[in-house]
Order: C-alpha cells, then structure tokens, then sequence
C-alpha cells in the first residue's frame, strides 16, 4: 500500500456473496469522511464489477484494487 493511503476502514466481506459486498460498501462508504479511503475485502468474483460499478455510479474513486488469490482487495475514496 502506497505511503499515505491508510483507510479510514476496513470492511471484511470475505465469505459474503452477493449482494453482501455491494450492500455493506455502500453503508460503510456513507460512515467514513469525504476524501477518507475505505478498503474492502471480498472473495465474490461479482464484487469486483459490482463495487467497481458502485464507484462510477455514485462519485467515488477507486485508488487501488488488487486480486490475490480468491481475494479482491479495494481501497475507495469517498468523494462527496
């Protein structure tokens, strides 16, 4: 993880499927900071186009995404 880029939260939807991962993004997202970052673990292979449509959708960024294995890994930055 790049210097600086220390989430405000981590939410940990491993063994969620979906829509879990897009449900509980989306009230975590609502209870961080504007410009705050929120990374999300998750195994669903329908999270990955799930929360990155989420992103596009409401506004906010995704600074990185990594797939590890089973594991997708986001970190998000609430943008309004």
């Amino acid at each position: 993880m790049s210097e600086g880029m220390k989430p405000a939260r981590t939410l940990d939807c491993i063994g969620l499927y979906c829509p879990q991962p897009l449900f509980q993004t989306r009230e975590a997202i609502d209870s961080i900071e504007v410009g705050d970052l929120l990374e999300v673990l998750a195994d669903d292979p329908a999270a990955e186009e799930d929360l990155k449509r989420f992103a596009k959708r409401t506004g906010h960024e995704i600074i990185e995404f990594e797939r590890n294995g089973e594991t997708l890994r986001f970190l998000i930055r609430r943008m309004k």
